[in-house]
């Protein structure tokens, strides 16, 4: 996919340089800005719209996340075993362990009262449980983390619940129109005068238009903060961040520091330590987390610890991934897990050497660039918990006018085909004009994956000129 998109973005500069200097009647280059931006509009909303709806709806879902699962699952979040002795928390890591075969444990996140810790177990298939400790450390259920309502409302939002790259690169394109959209829609209303305009016939149009610039600057910044979770501009600008030095993480981050290897005896030594794979396996290509390293410190050692060391409830304790990796211990504002996102100046992860507990380092918030600030900022902005309730209510009311732009745009289509036999915009007979080019071209580089879509309806475009023309030629 990234070949295609590399090579597309040259064939993109080449196809626009072309249009607009193809010559009108007479010779003549002949300014064309609005037509253009009316049929790509119309692509657009053709396109995209089915799956914008399902964007939407699904963000509204996941906006109310924590509140729909503290009353579904409350057993799960605040429910007592059955067993009332007390255990240490390593001991429940190993009932646990014994428990559900085949799986490892690869996080515990200690959460702060009324909710119980939660231990969250993977397999190699891929599969993810979520184990949860009452006050006493004990097992009171489980669940499988795929179905839970967060997990699946944000994997619907993500991917339509399918898991499938090539839909998430469609989820980021109707990102990428959607902007092209807000800009194309503004001017068209501007050019048109639909403001002042009393013309019943347009009335739907009007207020389509009205409602799109209301809304412009918040669905432009959900759009912008969403970026981080898509398929090929989120790699991007998590690459951006990890290789941009002060713009982005802390060398600490990026590079996690090792354990102490000299902490393990000689006679359970390999010759060769493995480098560390703690920001690898962030990624998805680490390996796996492990409890039964020899020497390896106690779960309880660790949340000791980490209490010394400033870190307050609730985080999360990651498990090291091999001999010379640390216990990773983080508070997070955008981990997606109820009762466990804290405020971005509270984020903060700590280092603990996995054989004696020393602290290795520690990054806060104040150390971060501003690509790592964006992304603490951005994310729960998105998810709607960045300022509390206000925060929610806002993305739910840009959300419903989202919808509401949408369900106005279409009846005004869907009247316009009533009262004339023009489906689509009609192509006017003049070149672009050389600064929408421009604009396109910068929109093509910034969103390769919008640029990569404009070639297809450039060809589209190309095939219906040449068919209009042939049919001309018969008459």
């Amino acid at each position: 996919m990234q070949f295609f998109i590399k090579y597309s973005q040259i064939i993109y500069i080449i196809i626009l340089l072309f249009i607009y200097n193809v010559k009108g009647e007479g010779g003549r280059i002949l300014k064309n800005i609005f037509n253009p931006l009316q049929r790509l509009h119309f692509y657009a909303a053709l396109f995209i719209t089915p799956l914008l709806i399902t964007l939407t709806i699904s963000g509204i879902g996941y906006l109310f996340f924590q509140e729909v699962e503290n009353n579904i699952y409350k057993t799960e979040f605040f429910g007592d075993s059955s067993i009332k002795t007390h255990q240490t928390l390593n001991e429940a890591v190993d009932e646990v362990e014994d428990k559900f075969d085949g799986f490892y444990i690869s996080k515990v996140s200690m959460m702060d009262e009324p909710y119980n810790n939660r231990i969250t177990l993977d397999d190699m298939a891929g599969n993810q449980r979520y184990v949860f400790l009452d006050q006493n450390n004990q097992i009171v259920a489980d669940q499988n983390a795929k179905h839970t309502y967060a997990n699946v409302v944000r994997n619907i939002h993500s991917s339509l619940f399918t898991e499938n790259t090539f839909i998430n690169y469609l989820v980021e394109l109707t990102a990428c129109w959607t902007i092209f959209m807000i800009l194309s829609g503004t001017y068209m209303l501007i050019k048109k005068k639909l403001i002042s305009n009393k013309n019943k016939k347009l009335r739907f149009q009007k207020w389509h238009g009205i409602l799109g610039v209301v809304i412009a600057i918040p669905v432009f910044v959900l759009v912008l903060t969403g970026l981080p979770w898509s398929g090929y501009m989120g790699a991007k600008i998590a690459n951006v961040m990890d290789n941009s030095g002060e713009l982005g993480q802390s060398e600490l981050a990026i590079n996690p520091p090792k354990s102490d290897v000299n902490e393990i005896p000689w006679a359970t030594r390999e010759n060769k330590q493995p480098a560390s794979e703690s920001h690898a396996a962030h990624h998805g290509g680490g390996e796996m987390p492990r409890t039964d390293i020899k020497n390896q410190i106690s779960i309880d050692k660790v949340a000791t610890e980490a209490k010394k060391n400033g870190i307050d409830k609730p985080y999360s304790i990651v498990y090291p991934s091999n001999e010379s990796a640390a216990f990773t211990v983080s508070k997070g504002s955008n981990t997606g897990v109820t009762g466990l996102d804290v405020s971005p100046y509270d984020e903060q992860t700590l280092y603990l050497d996995q054989y004696n507990g020393k602290d290795l380092g520690k990054v806060k918030y104040e150390e971060y660039g501003i690509i790592g600030k964006w992304f603490t900022w951005g994310i729960p902005l998105h998810e709607g918990h960045l300022f509390g309730v206000a925060n929610k209510v806002i993305n739910l009311l840009v959300c419903i006018a989202l919808l509401t732009a949408v369900g106005l745009g279409l009846t005004s289509w869907i009247k316009k085909m009533k009262d004339s036999n023009v489906k689509v915009p009609p192509r006017v007979k003049k070149p672009m004009s050389i600064p929408l080019a421009i604009v396109l071209i910068v929109l093509g580089i910034l969103m390769p994956l919008f640029g990569f879509s404009l070639i297809v309806v450039f060809i589209i475009e190309a095939l219906l000129y040449y068919k209009d023309r042939r049919n001309k030629q018969k008459k």
